[in-house]
């Protein structure tokens, strides 16, 4: 123990900061895609007589990295509790980054067939398979180093990493758009956003080898405390609260997927916005997802993570009762505050997510157990959301993917009711203190 007291201890500033860069990176190379799946993937990777059908068919591969998370929560869970936190989420940020880049160099269908879509899926599970691997890693590095009484604050900056990239990302769409004609920007312009995250990237990494490892994992070291294979120790020793965390994540997916995805294609096809009118209501919304991650953790740190995630999700019930009038009331100013809302019940369940999540476990296999809850979540509730509720829309109307949302909300309230009160807000002990 002594030789962990000794060791050095990571600047409060550069331990939140290599949180919320690679955070950010990750979530800007995650939403490109997710904005290119809808305005572009479907014209150059998927042609059809249909323009629907194209659009089902890319958002299909938009859900394949979602299947591909729970392999990436595994292996990079594996090593993060066996290695380190610090030398997996340099190995996570690399996989996510180099399946962004190649995207932007791909050859399209006019090129080359068949073989485009299956490349791109390919270069989308890479996505997944890393970004499964990132989320985990990033909490763990901010809420192990955290202070008593902040680990919620803590927390909080790799949640904050999702609506700095989602900006950056609809940012960089939007620029383009102003910037070219639509021949410009389907002919090369497209590419532009996958291929600068290769700067991105390399920012990310300067950062993330400049960090110590956690006190948290060297405790584990220095206790010979390491399990020889963490996801069977997961599945073994921690089934419970492992189907718990997961449920708990589930609205926060279908809510954030709705309001991104779902929102910018449905309102780009059927309510008749353009692209440009509809990312700029988007971006502006955003900034309401921006203020409420903050607020939530204080929230959290005061009056405990449990609570804060319970009265969000009371909020996501009655959102999805609204979501309909607000969605179709007609006017832009309708829209923006339908988006406005929803996002900022999202920062408000976003922000103490991860910080419960790590909580759940103890630290010897908190990295694969926390990421596991977490991506197996997205697959529930997010990686199908956008088609879903595609489908729900044109077959039964708007308010249907209102009940949809509302629906996963209250399994959500369900698992939150089911965790222990004091198992949200305990500290982060030494390991064998945790039961």
């Amino acid at each position: 123990m002594n030789s962990v007291a000794a060791a050095p201890k990571n600047p409060a500033g550069r331990v939140l900061f290599a949180s919320l860069i690679g955070t950010t990176i990750e979530f800007f190379d995650f939403y490109i895609y997710a904005t290119a799946a809808v305005l572009v993937f479907p014209k150059l990777f998927f042609p059809a007589s249909d323009p629907a059908s194209s659009t089902l068919q890319s958002l299909a591969t938009f859900a394949l990295a979602f299947f591909a998370r729970p392999v990436g929560s595994a292996l990079f869970g594996h090593f993060g509790d066996r290695v380190g936190r610090k030398a997996t989420l340099v190995a996570a940020l690399l996989t996510m980054g180099i399946s962004t880049v190649v995207i932007g160099v791909l050859p399209t269908y006019a090129q080359i067939g068949v073989a485009a879509p299956l490349l791109l899926a390919l270069c989308r599970f890479g996505q997944g398979l890393g970004l499964g691997g990132e989320w985990g890693g990033a909490v763990l590095l901010a809420t192990e180093n955290a202070p008593p009484g902040k680990r919620a604050w803590y927390g909080m900056f790799p949640q904050f990493g999702a609506p700095i990239g989602f900006l950056l990302s609809s940012g960089v769409f939007l620029l383009l758009t102003e910037l070219m004609d639509d021949a410009q920007f389907f002919a090369w312009g497209w590419r532009v956003p996958f291929l600068a995250s290769a700067v991105l990237v390399l920012v990310g990494l300067w950062v993330r080898l400049r960090i110590e490892e956690t006190p948290a994992f060297r405790r584990v070291l220095a206790n010979e405390a390491r399990v020889k294979v963490p996801m069977l120790a997961v599945l073994a020793r921690h089934p419970r609260m492992l189907l718990i965390g997961t449920f708990a994540a589930v609205a926060t997916f279908v809510l954030f997927y709705l309001m991104t995805v779902f929102a910018l294609s449905w309102g780009t096809s059927s309510l008749g916005y353009t692209r440009e009118q509809f990312l700029l209501l988007q971006m502006l919304a955003v900034l309401c997802f921006a203020i409420t991650i903050p607020l939530s953790a204080v929230y959290a740190d005061r009056r405990g993570r449990r609570a804060a995630m319970i009265w969000s999700t009371v909020a996501i019930i009655v959102f999805g009762l609204c979501f309909a009038p607000l969605f179709a009331s007609g006017s832009a100013i309708g829209v923006l505050l339908f988006l406005a809302l929803g996002l900022a019940a999202m920062g408000l369940t976003y922000g103490p997510l991860g910080t419960i999540l790590s909580d759940l476990f103890p630290t010897e296999v908190r990295y694969t157990g926390a990421s596991l809850a977490f991506n197996f979540a997205g697959i529930i509730g997010a990686s199908l959301a956008p088609y879903a509720a595609t489908w729900l829309a044109k077959n039964y109307g708007l308010q249907y993917v209102g009940y949809y949302l509302s629906a996963a909300a209250v399994l959500t309230l369900l698992a939150l009711l089911s965790i222990p009160k004091s198992a949200g807000d305990e500290p982060a002990l030494p390991v064998g203190e945790r039961a």
